[in-house]
C-alpha cells in the first residue's frame, strides 16, 4: 500500500514515464535491468514505472552505506522497497553482491542494477564494472534489459536534499544478447553502448 502511493507520488512528481519495445514483459520471467546512474530516485523511478505486476517481482540493488544511513531511509530500503543492500566500498568474499543479486534472480524475481557502481553527473555513463558480467556469465535465464533514465539528474542533483519538478523519461531496450567467448572488457563495453543507444528514443 505505501510502495504504491509512494510510486504514484514519484511518478507525478518527476512526470516520469516508461517506454519499452513491444512484448518485453510478454514473459514473465528474470530480469537484469542495467541503467545509467545520475541521482538517488533512480531505481525508485525506474522501478515506479514498471507494470505493477513486473514491480511485485522486482528488487533493486542498492548500496548500503547510503541506504542504511538514517532510520527513514533504512525504512524505506526494507519495508517498502524490499531493496538488495549490497556493499559497495569493502567487497570480500564474505559480503559479495553477486552472490545475493543471484539468490534474487534464481528465486525468480528481477533485479535493477547501475553498473557504473555509483552517482555520476557526467552526460555518458562511466565505465561499467564487473558486476553486470558475473551476473550474465553464472544467470544465462535472465534478460538483460538496458535502461536509459533522462533528466532525472535535474530533478534530483547529486548533493541536493530537495526534488525539482520536472519531466523524466524511462527508455527500455531490447535485451542484450549474450557472446560466446566475450571477454569481460568487451562486455562491459557494448552494455554501456547498449545504455547509450538509448539515449533520446
Amino acid at each position: 500500500m505505501i510502495a504504491s502511493l509512494l510510486t504514484s507520488l514519484v511518478r507525478l512528481f518527476t512526470g516520469a514515464r516508461g517506454r519499452w519495445p513491444e512484448g518485453l514483459f510478454v514473459t514473465p520471467r528474470p530480469r537484469v535491468y542495467f541503467a545509467n546512474h545520475t541521482s538517488n530516485l533512480d531505481f525508485v523511478v525506474l522501478w515506479s514505472v514498471l507494470p505493477p505486476t513486473v514491480r511485485q517481482r522486482t528488487r533493486a540493488a542498492a548500496a548500503r552505506d547510503y541506504w542504511t544511513g538514517g532510520p527513514v531511509r533504512r525504512w524505506l530500503a526494507s519495508s517498502v522497497f524490499n531493496v538488495v543492500l549490497i556493499e559497495r566500498k569493502q567487497v570480500t568474499r564474505a559480503n559479495n553482491p553477486i552472490r545475493d543479486l543471484g539468490a534474487v534472480l534464481e528465486w525468480g524475481d528481477s533485479i535493477i542494477l547501475f553498473p557504473e557502481g555509483g552517482r555520476f553527473s557526467e552526460p555518458e555513463p562511466m565505465p561499467f564494472k564487473s558486476g553486470l558480467f558475473h551476473l550474465a556469465q553464472e544467470h544465462p535465464n535472465a534478460d538483460l534489459v538496458p535502461v536509459w533514465i533522462d533528466n532525472l539528474n535535474r530533478v534530483l542533483p547529486k548533493g541536493e536534499l530537495l526534488a525539482i519538478p520536472l519531466i523524466c523519461s524511462v527508455t527500455f531496450g531490447t535485451p542484450l544478447l549474450r557472446l560466446d567467448g566475450e571477454t569481460k572488457d568487451a562486455f562491459a563495453d557494448r552494455a554501456r553502448a547498449a545504455v547509450i543507444a538509448l539515449r533520446g528514443h
